[in-house]
Formats: C-alpha cells, sequence, structure tokens
C-alpha cells in the first residue's frame, strides 16, 4: 500500500509559488505553507511582516531550534489531513527535505524556477509586505533565501517547472505533473 504523498514546493521568491498555491486550492488538495510559520512566530514576537523581520524570524527560529524546525512545525498538519495528497509550499532547505522524508516516504520535491528579472518584475506588481522595493532589498532577499539552502533543494528536486511564462502553462504544468502522480 502506498502511503501519503507528499509535494513539497520550492522556488526562489517570486518564482511563482504563490500561483502553485492557488493552483491547488482549485485542485481541493490541502496546503501547508512552511512560510505561515514563520509569519507566526513574527506575530508572537510582536514584529511586523517586513522582509527584513521575516528573513531575521527565519534565521533566528533555525538557529534556536533546528534547520529542521518549520518542516517539524508543519508535519502535525500534513499527518492531520485525510487526503492521501498533501502540498506543503516554501521547502528551503534539504534539513527540511530530509524531516519530511524521515515521516512521508513518498516525498517529492518540484522546483518552481524563473530568471531573476521576471522574479523581480513579479514581486514589483505583487507588492506584498514582505516583497522588495527595489533590487538590492531583492538581492539581498535572494542571498538569504540561498544561504539557508535552497538552492541545493532546487538543485535536488525530483521534478523542474520553469515558469517564464503565463499562468495558464504555469497551470496546465503542474495539473500534467500531478496527474502522472509525481
Amino acid at each position: 500500500m502506498r502511503g501519503k504523498i507528499v509535494v513539497g514546493i520550492t522556488g526562489m521568491p517570486g518564482s511563482g509559488k504563490d500561483t502553485v498555491r492557488e493552483i491547488v486550492n482549485g485542485l481541493r488538495l490541502p496546503l501547508v505553507v512552511m512560510g505561515d510559520e514563520v509569519r507566526a512566530e513574527a506575530r508572537r514576537r510582536s514584529l511586523e511582516p517586513t522582509p527584513e523581520n521575516l528573513g531575521k524570524v527565519m534565521l533566528q527560529i533555525r538557529k534556536e531550534e533546528g534547520p529542521e524546525v518549520l518542516a517539524q512545525r508543519c508535519i502535525p498538519k500534513i499527518k492531520d489531513s485525510a487526503s492521501p495528497v498533501v502540498v506543503v509550499d516554501g521547502l528551503r532547505s534539504m534539513h527540511e527535505a530530509r524531516e519530511f522524508r524521515k515521516e512521508f516516504p513518498e516525498f517529492r520535491i518540484v522546483a518552481i524556477h524563473a530568471s531573476p528579472k521576471t522574479r523581480f518584475e513579479r514581486l514589483l506588481k505583487r507588492k506584498r509586505s514582505d516583497d522588495p522595493e527595489d533590487w538590492k532589498t531583492f538581492v539581498d532577499r535572494d542571498q538569504r533565501e540561498l544561504s539557508v539552502g535552497i538552492g541545493e533543494v532546487i538543485a535536488s528536486a525530483d521534478h523542474m517547472i520553469v515558469n517564464e511564462g503565463t499562468k495558464e502553462q504555469l497551470r496546465e504544468e503542474l495539473k500534467r505533473l500531478l496527474k502522472r502522480g509525481l
């Protein structure tokens, strides 16, 4: 009998993970967002959800509780789901990937990729509280993400989706992957 399939979504900021979340919600698959754990921790610490604060909190809780802390906080939510497939958004390190694999042998990584220019333009349009307003902040955020190990996760992904086109193209590619059972 096959166990629960857990799909970890990774990608640099602005690569299209929010669009993947929309698609997953449209497919009625359960979604666990790792970044929600960082935002919740920032609230617990009474910090504004700025790019700088969320970055500091992300690094600080990893330092305090270990590099797999966010995965550990998400695992109970995944286990609580009755669905045979659960999507986890925001995978950033191999420590997290290993933690998920310990609990879920059918863990798969899907990387969403887009060029820095495309990602920056998307983030400028999106205007979320933690999005950069200039190129320097964008580059600093990329460097922080890379320092945690996201590059290694992207490089080791089971599947890569290049997202330089439309939302519809991304939707079709993701649906094709999910229908194939990854």
